[in-house]
């Protein structure tokens, strides 16, 4: 099988867990930026204050920690269930972001890249160099995604508890996933606390998440 094959079988396989899961393939209409936008130019800070906007957060850390949430949520999700680095550096990206909708991405070409550590880095910089905003948090948000992602993965019946939480704990040996949080025992369940906050609580309608170090 080629990579080009590899890649949509994988995507496809996984596409219908949820709509996490579903990432799209290919050059989309012109109402779509290139994932490049994100690292150079007013685009990233522009929908960080759109993001602060919508959800009336005062703190500009708090809509970047939202901004990097959904990012990762529509990237590693998939990824995660498919266990196969796809190619989502920013260079194989495009995106766009919606005031009511939110924030989609896609993928430009089928084919594998580096691991999703290594493509997201950029991203966090990028983020970093318009908003302060700790690096701990960023990946906090990149991990808690990858657990809540093995956790539909267990449910959908692609994988056993165990074979989930194994994987999730392979990937926090190494950074920048390490002390991300933990995975906590259940029967026949992925649980996860992390050990950052979101910062989603400080929304004028937020809360704290089931992962939520916060939570007591």
């Amino acid at each position: 099988m080629s990579e080009f094959a590899e890649v949509l079988a994988a995507l496809r396989r996984v596409r219908g867990i949820n709509p996490f899961f579903a990432l799209d393939v290919g050059r989309p209409d012109g109402s779509w930026s290139p994932g490049t936008a994100l690292l150079e130019g007013p685009a990233l800070k522009n929908t960080i204050d759109a993001i602060a906007a919508r959800y009336r957060a005062e703190e500009p850390r708090v809509a970047a920690s939202l901004f990097f949430l959904s990012y990762t949520a529509r990237l590693l999700s998939p990824l995660t269930a498919a266990n196969l680095p796809v190619d989502v550096r920013p260079e194989n990206l495009w995106w766009r972001h919606h005031p009511v909708n939110g924030l989609s991405v896609r993928i430009d070409e089928p084919r594998l890249g580096p691991p999703a550590a290594e493509a997201l880095e950029p991203v966090v910089e990028a983020i970093r160099s318009v908003t302060p905003v700790a690096r701990g948090l960023l990946w906090g948000n990149a991990m808690s995604n990858i657990a809540g992602a093995l956790k539909m993965v267990v449910r959908a019946r692609m994988l056993t508890a165990e074979e989930a939480e194994e994987r999730g704990e392979l990937l926090m040996s190494a950074p920048p996933f390490e002390q991300a949080g933990k995975f906590l025992s259940f029967p026949g369940e992925v649980g996860f606390v992390r050990r950052s906050c979101c910062l989603y609580y400080r929304v004028a309608a937020g809360g704290k998440c089931g992962d939520c170090p916060l939570v007591k």
